[in-house]
């Protein structure tokens, strides 16, 4: 087993919108034979992209899974979104995976959720290479974009690639491992390629290239030092060793160049894969948590290993049903064996397994360590679950969704459908964490929440044709949280009677404002544990805590931010102090205690990124301030000026209209998640006064 997971290469195309990730892979499907023709992303054809909202819109919306074979190397693609909308796509496929593909614009460089992507690849470990697609576009310039690597990324990035040509005139690369030009026959789809020598024009420069990657590999791989002061160079069969070893450590990341579009530089991209990116055994052991002890362990990425599997997406296909996405780290998931749910502490029977192709499946009878695959049938599995065996059971870390940063109302056309729309929803909120719903106890209003208006837009959308369930909906709107900016600490006591028995405890609980995006955290001290021994009653307290961090005490928005802990309780008779009697005084004395601890409101503030003409410069600078933006800095791209600001959420609706009105349609922009900041009193009187 060991020698065939040394040739499986789990990895993820990702990038920022736009820049080429669906092509590229689908011309790495074309070229590994994978399909016969390939399709094209403006022509709504592409195999990953088979939702009829991504076709009709030319985008990712949901990560695709694919297979395809490469000089006996077994690839599992998974194609993510580009927009920020659909970040938590990115996160959960970057957590299963072993290596990236991060694709760049020649022309656009390291864009706003480029940089998202590549945060999110650093927290999860990931090695990566980078490929500079669209060399043939005017503007590409490919030593800026690997400047742009090393600044704004501080990646240790180094061509090992040069272009041959420019803009239009692009046809190949210079491959600087083997010293060897590569020129693309277009009629050919770029099948046919010839190597040969490198054009003379660039032979100076291909040799300066070749001794700058040589050096840089030699100065982070001490394996290689020896050999490369003796000689002053490095043979290729002591180069790509080392290379894939500062990679698969982290150290290194080798820049490719081509055009997906126009069918160049991808075989090349395949071999680096093949040759740099690790396989499951060049992964560490995976960390998870013993069930029993709380202790952490390591199980080895291997088929002999105890069975260690998470449970990272769950999609439905309106032919099989409810496909759980997972990931195996260790040991075999068998068809018709029992797995172990940590978390439900139940068994789960897999009933079906199989093998992803976009929207196709074949169906298996076992994924082994470092396969990725679907399970059909399971009851009781969510996002981030581990499957386990049951003689050790273990569980992985969970995968975090981001906060949702927009709401609407949502409601079914008739009353008949109520039960219905709860239904889809549900359904809908299980494959995607950042779609959330919730009733508003006031108004009686269902609210849907989610990434952005396109999130939004999409969710319905899909309500209306996957689950043939018609909404009205109101005004998408910014989603506030709340949190504390003081500490406070309150004795409550509960004392009422309810259906004719009276219900009594009196707790004392403490609040604490915590770092911007650290999120809550309830606990139970050890003094209120000694008190109250009975797991049942500190569970009604976490319950009741829980409820009333998610309700909030200023207008109704879940708080954020803050710790609460029950730091002890009185209890006035076993009999009255029951676990009404816990839950509510919990739920009630938090509120209490935060209304005493200064709350606020916090707002989504945005990252934004235009690329304007200079000559209007003044009139979006000045469209910013009016919008309460704060501009970061300012730098020409080619003859663009790129404009980098923090705008809050809210002042951002219907900006595409405005710049386009402003710029008489010449600017772009692209924006992002920032992070949520305290709101002016000015939005605090909004607020309440609704």
């Amino acid at each position: 087993m060991s020698a065939e997971l040394s040739k499986v290469r789990n990895i993820g195309i990702v990038a920022h919108i736009d820049a080429g990730k669906t092509t590229t892979t689908e011309r790495i499907l074309f070229y590994t034979g994978k399909i016969h023709k390939h399709g094209d992303v403006h022509d709504g054809n592409t195999t990953t992209d088979f939702m009829v909202q991504e076709r009709e819109r030319g985008i990712t919306i949901q990560s695709a899974a694919i297979s395809c074979e490469w000089q006996g190397h077994a690839i599992n693609i998974i194609d993510t979104p580009g927009h920020v909308d659909f970040t938590m796509e990115v996160e959960r496929s970057l957590r299963v995976l072993d290596g990236a593909v991060c694709v760049f614009c020649a022309v656009g460089g390291v864009q706003p959720q480029s940089e998202t992507v590549w945060r999110q690849a650093d927290r999860y470990g990931v090695p990566r290479i980078a490929f500079v697609n669209k060399m043939d576009r005017m503007g590409a310039d490919f030593a800026r974009v690997v400047e742009e690597l090393r600044g704004k990324l501080r990646a240790n990035a180094c061509p090992i690639e040069m272009p041959i040509g420019r803009e239009e005139g692009f046809k190949g690369v210079v491959d600087l491992i083997q010293m060897k030009g590569i020129v693309y026959d277009e009629a050919s789809e770029g099948k046919k390629f010839t190597v040969g020598e490198i054009p003379a024009e660039l032979k100076d420069d291909a040799e300066l290239a070749r001794a700058e990657l040589v050096e840089k590999v030699a100065d982070l791989d001490e394996g290689v030092m020896e050999a490369f002061l003796e000689k002053g160079d490095l043979s290729n069969d002591e180069l790509v060793p080392a290379i894939r070893r500062l990679v698969v450590a982290g150290k290194f990341v080798p820049v490719l160049c081509g055009t997906s579009l126009r069918d160049k530089g991808v075989q090349p991209l395949l071999d680096a894969i093949v040759a740099y990116l690790p396989s499951p055994e060049d992964r560490p052991p995976v960390e998870a948590t013993d069930l029993k002890s709380g202790e952490k362990v390591l199980r080895k990425q291997n088929a002999s290993e105890l069975l260690t599997s998470l449970v990272f997406k769950i999609a439905t296909d309106p032919y099989v049903g409810r496909l759980f996405f997972v990931r195996v780290y260790g040991g075999v998931l068998k068809k018709g064996a029992n797995a172990y749910n940590p978390r439900t502490k139940k068994r789960e029977r897999i009933m079906k397994i199989v093998r992803l192709f976009a929207d196709d499946q074949i169906e298996v009878d076992e994924l082994s360590a470092g396969d990725i695959g679907a399970v059909v049938g399971l009851k009781e599995c969510t996002t981030g679950d581990t499957l386990c065996s049951e003689m050790k059971p273990c569980y992985l870390e969970r995968i975090t969704a981001p906060q949702p940063v927009m709401f609407m109302a949502i409601e079914p056309k008739s009353s008949a459908d109520k039960d219905k729309l709860v239904e889809s929803m549900k359904a809908l909120a299980a494959e995607d964490p950042t779609c959330q719903f919730r009733e508003d106890a006031e108004t009686g209003q269902t609210i849907l929440s989610g990434m952005g208006e396109l999130h939004l837009e999409i969710l319905v959308d899909r309500l209306k044709r996957e689950f043939k369930c018609a909404a009205n909906t109101g005004k998408p709107m910014v989603s506030y949280v709340e949190t504390v900016t003081q500490p406070s600490l309150k004795n409550f006591m509960f004392d009422r009677e309810i259906g004719g028995k009276r219900h009594a405890v009196e707790l004392k609980i403490e609040v604490r404002p915590l770092e911007r995006g650290k999120g809550r955290v309830v606990t139970l001290s050890r003094d209120f544990r000694n008190v109250v021994p009975d797991k049942h009653l500190q569970e009604c307290v976490e319950q009741g805590l829980e409820d009333g961090v998610a309700t909030g005490v200023l207008a109704r928005y879940p708080m954020t931010d803050l710790s609460v802990e029950c730091l002890s309780a009185t209890i006035v008779d076993p009999e009255v102090s029951d676990e009404v009697a816990f839950r509510s005084a919990a739920m009630m004395g938090f509120r209490e205690a935060a209304e005493a601890a200064a709350p606020e409101f916090l707002e989504p503030i945005m990252k934004l990124e235009i690329s304007t003409p200079p000559e209007s410069v003044g009139e979006i600078l000045g469209d910013l301030n009016a919008r309460r933006g704060n501009v970061l800095d300012m730098d020409m791209r080619g003859d663009l000026q790129i404009i980098h600001a923090r705008v809050p959420m809210a002042q951002m609706f219907g900006y595409a209209t405005a710049i386009r009105s402003l710029t008489k349609g010449r600017a772009s922009y692209s924006m992002e998640p920032d992070m949520f900041e305290l709101a002016p009193k000015s939005v605090r009187d909004e607020i309440l006064s609704r």
